[in-house]
């Protein structure tokens, strides 16, 4: 253990006890010799202003009280799992959205890249390592992407031009950011539509225009929030109108047992080592979607509804391979 893993594990140790610490707790701690002990003790006074004093009534060194205050180690001192997990929060965020966030963390990537080379961090190792995959990854425009982050810090309305998907329209609309949701690899912004005095949930990326106005942002409570883009399934919002009733082939069971669908999920074996799964849902479009992707190893048991969803949806697919592949005019594919 290093000298500035030391003094920074010697911090957390007075700080995390509410009574003095004895030196041999300390010499069993920092892994070394009580001289090692007294040293990092010596230079943190020092050096660094730390207030460490000894207790001689309960044999222990602690921090002495300086009112209502804390002291805290000056400037920006991260131990080796913080910088690890510093690192690893740099490449995720460098990746998973390549261009998009740069202007927000550069000020902050020379001195992350200065504290990782100061541990031997900083040898890029990691990033040769760790790959990220993005899939059906949507782009965003940066211009767009950063006055919605704007608003969305400084608590302003937007004034948006929004082309919706499902039907096909451009609609304007006046709204209040509330929250900035990175799902599926995808951008979306949950807000207060003041034209249709409602919560929507928008995708960045169909934003065409959009401008801050000065108008200040309408408040909705974190648990308002929850209740309405939290519940249900998948990014669809509103109160959970069913729970879907699921059963996996148990080839399939041991994949899906260790996966997450839903906070609310419960899941269960049944005898026949098929899995159960139970999924609240207010939207079925989503979940018929993620349930399709498991073909012939998934099967919906209620509700009806959903149940014919799928099995529409399945005997669509299947109907377009019932005959030969028929190639379309201007199509070169070659078939043997």
């Amino acid at each position: 253990m290093d000298r500035f893993t030391r003094i920074f594990k010697l911090h957390r140790i007075l700080t995390g006890h509410r009574v003095p610490v004895s030196i041999d707790k300390l010499q069993l701690e920092l892994e070394c010799s009580r001289a090692s002990v007294n040293r990092v003790i010596r230079e943190m006074r020092d050096y660094l202003d730390a207030p460490i004093e000894y207790d001689r009534e309960l044999n222990g060194y602690r921090y002495a009280a300086q009112g209502n205050a804390r002291f805290e180690l000056p400037g920006f001192w991260l131990g080796p799992s913080e910088l690890y997990a510093l690192l690893v929060s740099h490449e995720l965020l460098s990746r998973a959205a390549p261009g998009l966030l740069g202007d927000f963390i550069e000020p902050f990537r020379a001195h992350i890249e200065a504290l990782l080379a100061r541990q031997h961090f900083g040898s890029g190792e990691l990033q040769r390592r760790v790959r990220i995959l993005r899939m059906a990854g949507r782009p965003v425009d940066r211009d767009r992407f950063r006055v919605v982050v704007t608003g969305l810090t400084e608590r302003k309305r937007l004034r948006i031009r929004y082309h919706g998907r499902s039907r096909d329209e451009e609609t304007r609309r006046e709204i209040s950011p509330q929250r900035l949701i990175h799902y599926r690899d995808n951008w979306y912004l949950d807000a207060w539509d003041h034209g249709k005095r409602a919560l929507r949930s928008l995708s960045i990326e169909r934003i065409v225009e959009i401008r801050t106005l000065s108008k200040s942002a309408r408040e909705i409570s974190d648990d308002t929030l929850d209740r309405h883009f939290a519940a249900a399934y998948g990014i669809f919002s509103g109160t959970p109108r069913h729970t879907a009733v699921l059963r996996f082939t148990p080839e399939r069971a041991r994949w899906v047992a260790d996966e997450q669908w839903h906070p609310q999920q419960h899941g269960t074996y049944l005898a026949s080592n098929r899995y159960e799964l139970r999924v609240p849902y207010s939207d079925p479009r989503e979940l018929a979607m993620d349930i399709l992707k498991y073909g012939p190893d998934a099967e919906v048991m209620k509700p009806a509804s959903l149940r014919a969803l799928v099995a529409t949806r399945l005997a669509q697919a299947a109907a377009q391979y019932a005959s030969e592949a028929r190639p379309e005019k201007g199509d070169d594919t070659s078939t043997t």
